[in-house]
């Protein structure tokens, strides 16, 4: 596990954060934290069988969000496990999808998952393990020491490698897989992460508003299957344009909240 969190929390006091990982590693000793899968779908009826197949059991929650599927994606949903919040997305894009499952979420940690199979759930351990010794946000990484992608193209990779260079530079973090869904974090993040756009670039909103709040950030090593059934939504050119929007309007954009040193850690 890549610890990046002393650059990604540049300019929070080293004894605050010291005093925040204590309280969250002596949490996550006493009491085993609640964990929300939230997974956004659109039409995967043919890949949910074997997502649900490998969600751990002791979830506290897990929620599809769907945006008008039309292929019997929540009645799939909810025959594979009753006890799934079934969302339908009022608005568009992952984005979006995101955010009406985050506001949902009664667990302590939430974990994002994709719907396509590409994602594996049984590395959701991983991610929580890493919470509980001290992070306030963990990243799954296809470039972390033993992560990988069977699907990455060429392109897509070296538009990952050059976006992560950019946030790096402006940031001061050292992320190595700045485009990647597979992500878990305490719910008291949610304030700080304020989702507030549609699409793809979402992970990238989401990666550069907390390493501007001062959260504390590990990386795990994930690795990255290809979809499953069906096609995905992602544009390399459009939504590589999207994320650069978002990188430069972060770079400018003031009043975003920082971690306080007496923030409550759940």
């Amino acid at each position: 596990m890549a610890d990046i969190g002393e650059r990604a929390t540049r300019g929070a006091p080293l004894m605050d954060r010291r005093r925040q990982t204590d309280s969250d590693r002596r949490r996550g000793q006493s009491k085993r934290p609640r964990v929300s899968v939230v997974i956004p779908t659109l039409n995967e009826v043919e890949n949910l069988p074997y997502v649900f197949a490998r969600l751990p059991d002791d979830l506290h929650q897990v929620i599809v969000v769907d945006g008008r599927s039309t292929d019997g994606t929540r009645e799939v949903a909810r025959r594979l496990r009753p006890d799934t919040k079934i969302i339908e997305q009022q608005g568009t894009g992952k984005g979006d999808a995101l955010q009406s499952g985050f506001d949902a979420c009664t667990g302590d940690i939430i974990v994002m998952l994709d719907a396509d199979g590409s994602t594996d759930p049984q590395e959701i351990p991983r991610f929580v393990a890493a919470l509980c010794q001290g992070a306030d946000f963990v990243k799954g990484s296809r470039f972390a020491q033993g992560g990988g992608s069977n699907d990455l193209t060429a392109l897509r990779s070296a538009g990952n490698w050059a976006l992560n260079r950019v946030v790096n530079a402006l940031y001061g973090t050292s992320y190595t897989d700045l485009c990647y869904g597979f992500n878990a974090f305490w719910a008291r993040c949610l304030p700080y992460m304020r989702v507030d756009c549609n699409g793809f670039e979402v992970e990238t909103l989401i990666n550069v508003r907390i390493a501007k709040a001062g959260l504390v950030v590990h990386e795990v090593p994930s690795f990255e299957s290809s979809r499953m059934y069906g096609s995905s939504n992602l544009s390399v050119l459009r939504d590589g344009l999207r994320v650069l929007r978002v990188i430069s309007k972060e770079r400018w954009r003031v009043g975003a909240p920082r971690m306080s040193s007496t923030a409550t850690r759940t």
